[in-house]
């Protein structure tokens, strides 16, 4: 059975958001959501709660700290019957390594928009393509699970933006070139994929787009 919808959630603003120098300061793993975080994640969950109504979820959740917190929060506007979850390492953020300052982060981020974001492997980290594999091999255990004959009405990931992005990837089959062109989901915004009378899912959720700005493009060419 395959759910109604599957649903992606981006954490709520986190300290790494707001202060980039915090990043050479705390493992990524452990920032930790700001007061205004929590009251994104406190209002996406009462917005999912309405979308959802009764129907029951399955939440899978990335063990970083600031995913958690929105977890928590989300899940106080559902009774405990309404929702299982699992924490799943595999929706964790791209991996920065190492501890980095201010000024590593920046040059990173140039480094890696003259690059491509999906080929730029962080120095001691990964590469938008590692997480790709990993992703992939997290879409098999949800593909087993949406066989569970008591499965959910609807699949919930909390994951991060570039995760979001990654898994839209993988599951609408887009090119290198087609991922480059968006933008990572708004911090708790909502990102729906609805299952149609075909069986097959379509992106509910208009996705920030921006303009190609990576020069090496080659799309396939098919013989005439």
């Amino acid at each position: 059975m395959k759910p109604n919808r599957i649903i992606l959630i981006r954490h709520g603003e986190s300290e790494g958001n707001v202060n980039r120098r915090v990043y050479g300061e705390k493992p990524d793993y452990t920032l930790l959501l700001t007061e205004k975080g929590i009251e994104q994640a406190r209002a996406v969950g009462v917005e999912l709660k309405n979308l959802l109504q009764n129907e029951r979820a399955f939440f899978y959740v990335s063990p970083l700290w600031r995913t958690r917190m929105t977890f928590e929060e989300i899940i106080k506007s559902f009774p405990p019957s309404q929702f299982q979850f699992n924490e799943e390492p595999r929706l964790r953020e791209q991996e920065w390594g190492h501890l980095r300052n201010l000024e590593d982060c920046e040059r990173t981020d140039r480094e890696r928009d003259a690059f491509g974001s999906f080929y730029y492997r962080i120095e001691d980290g990964e590469s938008g393509a590692d997480v790709y594999d990993r992703v992939s091999d997290f879409l098999s255990t949800l593909y087993r699970d949406f066989e569970k004959p008591d499965y959910p009405e609807n699949s919930v990931l909390i994951t991060h933006g570039m995760t979001i992005r990654i898994f839209l990837m993988r599951w609408f089959h887009w090119t290198v070139e087609e991922f480059e062109t968006y933008s990572n989901p708004q911090n708790c915004q909502i990102v729906t994929l609805e299952k149609q009378s075909d069986g097959r899912y379509r992106l509910m959720t208009e996705l920030r787009r921006k303009a190609p700005s990576h020069p090496h493009q080659r799309p396939i060419r098919l013989p005439d």
